[in-house]
């Protein structure tokens, strides 16, 4: 009896010293209070502290760069606030809020009578509609691969010089009907005028006449960012093409439906369309050859 007395003894103090080292192995969670604050439209892309790891948006994984770098999209309609959590190189789970404000979007009012209703009784058009989905189809599978290159990293440059024409998220609304935004952003200029890779990539897709996007070329820049260059006049890389930023990947046309001669450029992460405009440097004037 008097061993196991002291053994109890003994084994209190040895419990709590235990409990002392497994608080200081478990630090406090971190809060940042500050919030990191984004647009609507925007390609966020910013840094965490080096060694931070499973960064998650909403609780949907984001990838994170062995430096913290990373890249995320946010909707042109969301507001308000997303979280962001991720684990400290510390072991600490750690979380700060994402706050999206509202940005003023170019909106053209127009008449309810510019927009009938579309007539219910016209014939279906079937050979347009199976061809639609197969473009669909091929704009898809263009945009499926999350690679893991790091080409999104480099800083954006214009991939062409023009009047831009119409900027992302320009709507039309007909009478109190808003039709679908713009997308991208509208560059015009010449028939034939280069167009050039903003940042470098993997092209995935050069194909068309497509019906509505003419000829097409979209670019893989890598943890699903893409590029879409539209209504082009001539292709000039196939898929599978590493391009170089700056390199010519076509010229531009007014192929598909357009009314004169521009490049559609449409950015897309995961998905969420974005705006290429805001991650730009000044338009550069045109040079003395005047490309």
């Amino acid at each position: 009896g008097h061993v196991s007395r002291v053994m109890r003894h003994l084994a209190l103090p040895v419990l709590v010293a235990t409990a002392a080292i497994t608080g200081a192995a478990a630090p406090l969670p971190l809060a940042v209070a500050q919030p990191l604050t984004a647009v609507q439209g925007q390609l966020l892309i910013t840094a965490l502290p080096t060694g931070s790891h499973d960064l998650r948006l909403d609780g949907q994984p984001v990838h994170l760069d062995g430096d913290g770098r990373f890249m995320l999209g946010v909707d042109r309609d969301f507001t308000g606030t997303k979280a962001l959590e991720w684990v400290t190189k510390d072991g600490r789970s750690a979380r700060r809020d994402l706050v999206v404000t509202g940005r003023e979007w170019v909106i053209d009012r127009l008449p309810a009578r510019l927009n009938p209703p579309a007539d219910p009784n016209a014939p279906r058009n079937l050979e347009y509609e199976a061809r639609r989905e197969a473009e669909v189809a091929q704009v898809k599978a263009a945009r499926a691969e999350i690679s893991p290159w790091p080409f999104w990293r480099a800083a954006f440059q214009w991939p062409a010089t023009g009047r831009i024409s119409t900027h992302f998220g320009a709507q039309r609304v007909y009478g109190d009907i808003p039709a679908s935004y713009h997308g991208g952003m509208d560059i015009a200029a010449p028939h034939g005028t280069p167009v050039k890779a903003p940042i470098p990539g993997v092209v995935r897709l050069a194909a068309g006449p497509f019906m509505l996007e003419g000829n097409l070329i979209i670019i893989d820049h890598g943890r699903g960012l893409f590029s879409a260059m539209m209504h082009l006049s001539k292709l000039e890389v196939k898929p599978g093409d590493i391009v170089a930023q700056g390199q010519v990947i076509g010229r531009i046309g007014s192929t598909g439906r357009s009314t004169g001669p521009h490049l559609h450029w449409g950015m897309t992460w995961h998905g969420v369309k974005v705006d290429p405009e805001a991650l730009l440097p000044p338009m550069p004037a045109k040079d003395a050859t005047g490309r």
